[in-house]
């Protein structure tokens, strides 16, 4: 990767929306470059997918909860039920394992504080191998980047 393919992924970190014309007007190439490019940098699996990042707060998801989670067995088909598990639970829009203390950190995105009661109900108290868990409401959200410095 070079510096033009560096500068082709800042530039479609800001806005994916971009013409191949305007992204070469933006990155200084030609855009049969810049769509060489693209496609090779999708196909060697660099760019993973474009996507539209919606504001919680716009479609009534107000609360932003953070959760750390310390399973009970770490074997590797209990932590991959709870993977599974996290992946199909609509609240959760971020999962993460992790190390140190919490074996997982998610980012539950829910309506209100009675939801995300439901999800600790639903989703936590039921599944036998969570040891414990934290919750952190958001107060806040100082910063959103979601990209990488190239």
């Amino acid at each position: 990767m070079d510096d033009l393919d560096r500068r082709i992924l800042a530039t479609l970190q800001r806005n994916n929306q971009l013409s191949f014309a305007e992204l070469a007007e933006a990155v200084g190439s030609s855009p049969a470059s810049c769509m060489r490019r693209v496609n090779k940098l999708r196909s060697n699996g660099v760019i993973v997918a474009d996507i539209s990042l919606v504001d919680p707060k716009a479609l009534g998801k107000s609360l932003t909860v953070v959760v750390t989670v310390q399973l009970d067995r770490e074997r590797l088909d209990l932590v991959d039920d709870f993977k599974r598990a996290m992946r199909a639970a609509n609240e959760v829009s971020q999962c993460y394992m992790v190390t140190g203390d919490a074996d997982f950190v998610l980012v539950v995105t829910v309506d209100d504080v009675e939801a995300f009661d439901l999800f600790v109900k639903t989703k936590l108290y039921t599944n036998p191998n969570v040891r414990k868990f934290q919750s952190m409401i958001t107060l806040d959200r100082v910063k959103f980047e979601p990209r990488i410095r190239v």
